[in-house]
């Protein structure tokens, strides 16, 4: 199993540890900010914006809480939010990159930094670890009874890449700049659209067989994702799966 897909196994189960926390919740409004950052306010217009609210409905978070994460996205609420990238390394020399979207960087760096040191990492500077990941846009597909050659062949009529199955269904990568357009077709075409999202995807993998570095890693990336200020964090590890059954 590549990296990438098992990463994605990883964070399946992350969900549904974070779902317990309410770190779920939080990760819902973060994607609703992001769209609206990205491609404007409007639903109708924006469709990442528009998979982003359907799911925080399903999630039952509250409709003021949408409104206020579309507003602060746009810059309408708590001033222009900027995307800021903190990359530094974690265990085993892993290179980490962190998401951020913030309205006061004064505020963020110190935090990202202090982060890194307490989880065992250190902070670098800009494209340090940058140059390991590619920028790329992810659709991912659930549902019972998908037959992948017919989903291949539908994203690759709608501009996507490529196509890798997953724990949970299957990822569809494009380029960013096409995201939003191979998202339409496959939703009108009847697919579920799980997450729609701009990822950096590592060009290769570290493999971590060391169970106490394996918990370091995910406890770093886990007080990464309870920062108010992160949208995503992206590294380029590996777990074998018997480890993380330790783990866990």
């Amino acid at each position: 199993m590549s990296g990438h897909s098992h990463w994605a196994g990883i964070k399946h189960r992350k969900a549904a540890q974070d779902a317990k926390k309410g770190i779920a919740f939080q990760k819902l409004v973060k994607d609703i900010i992001a769209a609206a950052k990205e491609g404007g306010g409007d639903p109708n217009s924006n469709f990442r914006l528009k998979v982003a609210v359907d799911r925080a409905k399903a999630g039952n978070v509250p409709i003021d809480n949408i409104e206020r994460g579309i507003k602060r996205g746009t810059g309408e609420l708590g001033g222009p939010m900027e995307e800021v990238y903190y990359e530094g390394y974690g265990p085993n020399g892993v290179a980490v990159m962190v998401h951020t979207m913030t309205d006061n960087r004064n505020r963020t760096a110190p935090d990202i930094r202090s982060l890194f040191t307490r989880s065992g990492g250190a902070i670098g500077e800009m494209g340090c670890v940058a140059w390991n990941f590619d920028r790329k846009g992810i659709i991912d597909i659930t549902g019972e009874g998908i037959d992948e050659d017919e989903l291949m062949m539908a994203a690759l009529d709608a501009g996507a890449d490529d196509l890798e199955k997953t724990e949970d269904g299957f990822e569809i990568s494009c380029a960013p700049s096409v995201l939003s357009s191979v998202g339409e077709a496959l939703k009108t075409a009847g697919y579920n659209l799980e997450t729609i999202e701009v990822r950096m995807v590592p060009k290769n993998t570290v493999t971590i067989n060391n169970k106490s570095d394996a918990a370091k890693m995910l406890a770093m990336i886990e007080r990464f994702e309870e920062h108010d200020d992160v949208q995503a964090v992206y590294a380029n590890f590996d777990i074998p799966e018997e480890l993380l059954a330790e783990l866990e």
